[in-house]
């Protein structure tokens, strides 16, 4: 039999052999033996063999203090090495099916061009599409830049090594430079010193435009347009764009106190900067090759007769584009300079109309192989990042708008409007919209605070309407949230209608979302505001930390139901912006499936999706990867558009919705009305030495001396991931299911899977959290941390989770889980040996620097350590 994993195994192999090679030049063979010894221990206990655990277990115990950061370190490299294998395998030439997407592009059309839908509204389809990626970090990337731009190379590095046709000599060399970039990894500090600034994360998701986005935007539109020629005759619009990216690096300031307007404006210049570069670089390399003298009329009189016309009009383009790129260099430095827009490229036109001319001079000559070379990957560049890169989103809480409008008003002596009901604030925002008279009194000197949101709202009037997304509006629950920040913006003199976006995350505001919306399109001037185009942002990550996943997941699909009835009665065009971020905790599933999963009717060709910290890493940290992402998401929006998913049947969604009920009641039963939950949730997880990692800029909690409401989603997730009980994921929801088992509805449960893509996801997701979490160890983590009263929460939480696996086995009619996904599965458990031994040590430290007033340097990194190699091995921070 074939072993499908033969060369991801070799990869895997190939690059622990290297680490531990590294490893004993570093220090000695005596510790490389060590650690080989625990490995191989952490693997028979795996298998069941006696005595293998307490073996590990008094080795780990034993280590001295000077052995923990470089055991903690080995460890960890040795997940993020086999997490390169396994991302490399994905795109690799020797890829197995169940593996990859082995040519990714053609099933974005395969399955509609094989349908009964003709090829003309499919191309209607795809040249109207408007999804937008928007890449976000507070779930911070916990990996340093320097080591991913590492990990990079060690995967073209393997590339190479795949050609059949390289000599022993290459081969000789590349095996070298896998060593040293092993070696350069291992003798990096895998924890960085300082906390990034939001300056030091927009630059981070630069780098991945840079690195790989750049390339394959058009090698993505270059594939997908050969296709579509073969299959349909048909080419794809020069200029089109069918995803485009966004970023909340530097824009969201929800909770971030780092985030000013300061640093927004420093942002934006960097976006622009970063385009610039790479248009300029661009241009110089198009320099070279358009040497020829034949034109068309209207670029021979655009350029006077030049002998090179084309290089004549590149020319210029390359002097305007190093113009912008010193103006903004010294405005980054602080050198105040004058814009002449006459001198740079400040708009997009200002690049995309010569380059036009050049592209259609070239095809009126006969030479249009030659403008479908770099000069169209260039427009489709331009089509897809403009000139400012990434469109920048601003996010601030609802509270913060309201808190401006509270200050101003007990100012002018009308009262707090904090204090007036919602009726009373729309009157009072609605008269002031309308109004022609400023509100703002030039004497009023306002709080820091509402200094900081004017101020935002400040620059966005000074920006190129291109140049930002959309505002977005955290905690909105009511209409006056949104009347709120446009009145803040007309106040400064905005002078473009900026998408204002209420995003409705708890399961109170998502049951709401349609009432508000509703009292909103009741209003005129409104209506009139948002030019027949209505965003919503369906919040994920704090619906699920106040419902649990099957509560929010069935609040997010009813609220998309009717916010798309609402929208298609006034007739509105609704753009849906999903928070989903890439882990199952807050909503995150596989792209394709969770975009089929979607109510029918919710995409219609439009989507916006957050991509959260290091799953923008794995989803586009590399061309080839990237491009296999734009095929699936291009596939999925297309699919969910023209072949939408079936209307659930009325006895589904009664059965949904009972599932739902009994899966909130079981999980606020734990997170809200357990008097010792809190305590043992401190106890049990590393959550407060979370607060010592110096991850993303943002502050671990909304309030400092706030609980676990107050506590953000990300950490929430990530501490409870770290003791592998993976809590949050799936508190309520194997009770729920457990429940409809026992009334005698597991056949209709089982149609639900089979037909309703929504549900099937739902339980596709659970299967995977069930497979990821680790009772056992969670056990050892109480044993070894929680105090002796409050283990029987501990007894509790393990019993729901096995009747949870128990519950969907019996659904699934499998003796396994995730039986349908064995890559999965493989995937999980290739890991498992080692983390096992993260997951000890982390328990061992933990007790003891919680028993030291003051912890040794090397526990506490020791420490930080196991935290990054256990989000390493299970793939995600939160």
């Amino acid at each position: 039999m074939v072993d499908m994993y033969a060369s991801l195994r070799s990869n895997v192999g190939t690059l622990g052999q290297i680490l531990g090679d590294t490893i004993r030049t570093d220090l000695d063979e005596a510790f490389l033996d060590k650690i080989e010894q625990i490995r191989h221990l952490a693997k028979s206990s795996r298998q069941g063999k006696e005595g293998a655990r307490e073996e590990m277990l008094t080795l780990l115990n034993a280590l001295p203090d000077d052995e923990l950061v470089p055991f903690a370190k080995a460890f960890n490299q040795f997940l993020n090495l086999a997490n390169i294998a396994e991302q490399f395998h994905t795109i690799s030439h020797n890829c197995d099916q169940l593996a990859c997407v082995s040519d990714p592009v053609e099933q974005v059309l395969n399955h509609m061009l094989d349908s009964d839908i003709d090829h003309q509204s499919m191309l209607d389809c795809l040249q109207s599409l408007d999804i937008d990626l928007v890449l976000t970090a507070h779930p911070t990337e916990i990996s340093r830049r320097t080591l991913i731009q590492k990990y990079a190379a060690i995967v073209d590095t393997l590339s190479n090594l795949e050609n059949q046709q390289i000599s022993e000599r290459q081969k000789k060399q590349y095996h070298l430079r896998l060593r040293q970039l092993v070696a350069q990894i291992w003798h990096t500090n895998e924890i960085r010193e300082t906390r990034p600034t939001p300056i030091d994360e927009a630059s981070w998701g630069l780098c991945t435009v840079e690195t790989s986005l750049w390339q394959a935007i058009p090698d993505f539109l270059r594939q997908l347009n050969t296709l579509m020629e073969e299959r349909t005759n048909q080419q794809l619009p020069i200029d089109i764009a069918p995803i485009r990216f966004s970023s909340w690096m530097g824009g969201d300031r929800d909770g971030n106190p780092f985030v000013t307007a300061t640093v927004t404006q420093e942002v934006l210049d960097r976006n622009r900067l970063c385009a610039t570069r790479l248009y300029l670089k661009d241009i110089n390399s198009l320099y070279d090759e358009l040497s020829m003298p034949k034109a068309n009329d209207e670029l021979r009189t655009y350029t006077q007769n030049g002998k090179e016309p084309y290089r004549k009009v590149l020319k210029t383009l390359q002097g305007k584009l190093e113009q912008t790129q010193t103006f903004l260099e010294q405005r980054l430095n602080g050198q105040s300079t004058p814009l002449n827009l006459e001198h740079v490229i400040w708009h997009t036109r200002d690049i995309k109309a010569p380059l036009m001319i050049l592209y259609q001079s070239l095809s009126d000559c006969g030479m249009r192989l030659i403008a479908n070379g770099l000069l169209l990957d260039i427009l489709r560049r331009v089509a897809c990042f403009g000139v400012h890169m990434l469109r920048l989103d601003i996010r601030q809480d609802a509270q913060r708008h309201a808190d401006v409008i509270a200050e101003l008003t007990r100012y002018l002596g009308m009262g707090d409007f904090n204090h007036w009901n919602e009726e009373e604030k729309q009157a009072f925002l609605l008269k002031e919209l309308i109004s022609k008279r400023p509100l703002l009194p030039h004497q009023w000197q306002p709080s820091a605070e509402v200094t900081e949101v004017l101020d935002t709202c400040r620059l966005i009037s000074q920006q190129s309407e291109h140049a930002l997304g959309s505002y977005v509006i955290s905690m909105a629950s009511q209409p006056s949230d949104v009347l709120t920040v446009l009145l803040l913006l007309k106040e400064m003199d905005c002078p473009y209608p900026m998408r204002v976006v209420p995003l409705f995350e708890t399961l109170d505001d998502l049951n709401n979302a349609a009432a508000c919306i509703t009292s909103l399109f009741a209003n005129d001037w409104y209506r009139g505001y948002t030019k027949g185009h209505q965003e919503i942002m369906i919040g994920y990550s704090d619906s699920a930390k106040d419902a649990g996943v099957m509560a929010a997941a069935w609040a997010q699909y009813n609220a998309q139901e009717q916010l798309v009835a609402i929208c298609q009665q006034a007739n509105m065009k609704l753009t849906l912006f999903h928070g989903r971020g890439g882990t199952v905790g807050r909503g995150g599933a596989p792209a394709h499936d969770a975009i089929l999963s979607q109510p029918p009717g919710s995409v219609d060709g439009r989507m916006r999706v957050t991509e959260q910290g290091e799953m923008i890493r794995f989803k586009f940290g590399l061309p080839k990867l990237a491009v296999q992402s734009l095929a699936l998401y291009t596939s999925a929006v297309m699919e969910a558009t023209l072949l939408p998913p079936p209307e659930p049947k009325p006895q589904w969604r009664e059965s949904m919705q009972r599932l739902a009920d009994d899966s909130v009641l079981a999980y606020r039963a734990i997170v809200r009305e357990e008097p010792d939950f809190v305590d043992y949730f401190r106890a049990a997880t590393p959550e407060v030495e979370l607060g010592k990692l110096p991850l993303g800029s943002r502050p671990a909690k909304r309030k400092i001396d706030g609980g676990i409401e107050s506590l953000r989603a990300i950490p929430w997730i990530f501490a409870w991931s770290q003791n592998r009980l993976m809590l949050p994921a799936w508190l309520g929801a194997g009770e729920a299911i457990h429940a409809a088992n026992e009334r005698g509805e597991l056949e209709q449960l089982q149609e639900m899977v089979q037909n309703w893509p929504f549900f099937k996801t739902r339980i596709s997701m659970l299967e995977m959290v069930y497979a990821k979490a680790e009772p056992k160890l969670a056990e050892y983590y109480d044993a070894y941390l929680v105090p002796k009263h409050l283990h029987y929460l501990g007894e509790m939480l393990r019993q729901r989770l096995s009747l949870g696996v128990e519950s969907i086995l019996a659904l699934t009619q499998s003796d396994d889980l995730m039986t349908l996904t064995p890559w999965n599965r493989k995937s999980i458990e290739l890991r498992n040996p080692y983390i096992d031994p993260l997951n000890f040590l982390q328990a061992e430290l933990l007790s003891r620097t919680r028993k030291q007033d003051t912890p040794s340097s090397n526990a506490e990194l020791a420490l930080m350590l196991t935290i990054a190699g256990v989000a390493a091995g299970m793939r995600n921070t939160g």
